[in-house]
């Protein structure tokens, strides 16, 4: 798929030339690709509450990196503040907030609560300047900081997997937290344009799925593709097959 997707495209200003990247060639023989590269692991990134299973899970699958796959891994966070809001601040500059609000004043009884918050909010210039600069921090905050390393990984997410119906847990890690807090360790990557991959790492003792967070440095999308492939093939999990999942499909699931 990504041999298909990635490249130019003359609609996005942003996109970029695709490089050499031989995207089935760089997970073609994972073993051995990962030794003696050096590894950062952030699990929380300085600041970012985490759900304990979550911790537990996310980090007994960062030591297979040092253990398995021959990394060098040391903790270590990149040193950016929370940018949740000027996430969102860029998401409404980047949106047409005119032809939103239409439709919300038409059809806001179908539109979430949270997105609606965002929509009717008094937006300024000024708020949209300020997350653009906050934007440009975390770029060179990640550079600097991936100047000392190969890889980055973290949690996906800081919770496991919530009722549907929920914007995101109001606690975590006995902090109160807004409603997106869970997404902590996704957006900043939106934000940097790092490559970064999710993979499963492990199950909750409720037997819901907990991922692990694979970043690279910038353009260097094989590299990710490579050590998502070795780490697969070093903690297999295609035979897990979560609990809720086999009360659903008894008669479909093989052992």
């Amino acid at each position: 798929m990504l041999s298909v997707i990635a490249g130019p495209d003359a609609r996005d200003r942003h996109s970029i030339p695709a490089g050499d990247v031989d995207w089935l060639g760089c997970v073609a023989h994972p073993e051995g690709s990962l030794k003696g590269l050096r590894v950062a692991y952030s699990a929380d990134w300085g600041y970012a509450p985490v759900d304990p299973e979550v911790r537990e899970i996310v980090g007994d699958a960062v030591k297979v990196f040092e253990r398995d796959l021959g990394c060098v891994v040391e903790h270590a966070d990149p040193g950016f503040p929370d940018a949740q809001d000027a996430f969102w601040a860029l998401v409404a500059m980047e949106s047409d907030l005119t032809g939103m609000r239409r439709m919300l004043d038409v059809h806001g009884s179908h539109i979430s609560p949270h997105l609606a918050a965002m929509l009717r909010q008094p937006w300024t210039a000024e708020a949209f300047t300020d997350a653009n600069i906050m934007r440009k921090t975390l770029v060179n905050k990640m550079w600097r900081f991936m100047s000392r390393y190969d890889l980055l990984l973290t949690p996906t997410l800081a919770v496991p997997p919530f009722p549907v119906h929920m914007q995101g847990p109001e606690i975590i890690e006995g902090r109160m937290v807004s409603p997106s807090q869970w997404l902590a360790f996704t957006f900043p990557m939106n934000l940097t344009g790092q490559p970064a991959a999710s993979i499963p790492a492990g199950l909750t003792k409720r037997g819901l799925p907990v991922g692990l967070q694979i970043v690279g440095r910038h353009l260097a999308d094989a590299s990710v593709m490579r050590a998502s492939a070795a780490f697969e093939q070093a903690r297999p999990w295609q035979h897990h097959v979560p609990p809720v999942v086999q009360a659903l499909f008894p008669s479909q699931i093989s052992h």
